[in-house]
């Protein structure tokens, strides 16, 4: 049984839980795991380039924690289990998932290749990917007894149809998240394990780096708030989702897109 919070102090605070964010490397994973350090976590990143993972611990150090990489290709079973094998033995216990690791881009469904290869590396990546992870330290998560909170980063695409973007592969991997996410909230909630969704809009998280600069402007003038979000606002909720105030908090799909899908 989770406990509830009787008091504001300390009600967001993070200090000595130790957190798995796949993907954690750069974009929104990185801001998670700032956000997660500076609010007195320690944390393992799980990505695939080394070099990024060496860059994102160095600027991590300063917040005083526990902060490590492992190596992971979350499509991969056997690597999953044992990557969370050595987070588990650096860090003794794993109090928070975050699934955040994903991939986009493809063209328009019928113009996806005969082996529809788009479809299956997006749909591998974003479901299936989360669904290792959540597999893996669920598992271990229900074994302990201490509870816990996952997060599964999805998207707003997950919740509507984005007319203008090729998002069949994207947008359905994504609402397949959010519901994985419900049922989980289910199955886990007996062990005091907490699953919600966050669903971001359009972030300047460096995945639209190469769009042209009229592109970008006129995503911005599309929010209701007229900017886009910053990869500090998802992990300011990530860090609610995780954190004591929101022991009651589960199942939840959380939108955090400027008021765009008011719009639509």
């Amino acid at each position: 049984m989770s406990e509830s919070i009787t008091s504001m102090q300390g009600a967001f605070d993070l200090t000595g839980k130790n957190a798995i964010i796949t993907g954690g490397n750069r974009g929104l994973g990185f801001g998670i795991a700032k956000a997660f350090a500076q609010s007195g976590a320690n944390v393992a990143i799980f990505c695939r380039d080394a070099q990024k993972a060496a860059e994102a611990i160095e600027e991590l150090k300063p917040c005083g924690g526990n902060y490590q990489s492992f190596s992971c290709d979350i499509l991969s079973l056997p690597n999953v289990r044992e990557a969370v094998a050595a987070a588990y033995a650096a860090f003794g216990n794993i109090d928070i998932l975050v699934n955040n690791a994903g991939v986009s881009g493809a063209p328009q469904f019928l113009d996806m290749d005969e082996d529809l290869s788009d479809w299956y590396r997006i749909l591998n990546t974003n479901l299936n990917g989360l669904v290792h992870m959540t597999y893996e330290v669920g598992k271990r998560m229900r074994d302990a007894g201490k509870g816990g909170s996952i997060v599964n980063l999805t998207s707003n695409a997950g919740l509507m149809v984005n007319r203008g973007f090729n998002m069949s592969a994207y947008a359905s991997s994504k609402a397949a998240a959010n519901h994985f996410s419900r049922v989980m909230a289910v199955e886990l909630g007996p062990y005091g394990i907490t699953v919600n969704a966050l669903c971001p809009g359009f972030i300047n998280d460096g995945f639209g780096r190469d769009m042209p600069p009229e592109m970008e402007k006129k995503l911005a003038d599309s929010q209701v708030v007229n900017r886009m979000g910053t990869v500090m606002e998802i992990g300011a909720m990530a860090v609610y989702l995780v954190s004591p105030a929101a022991r009651y908090t589960t199942g939840s799909i959380n939108v955090v897109d400027g008021g765009y899908m008011l719009q639509c």
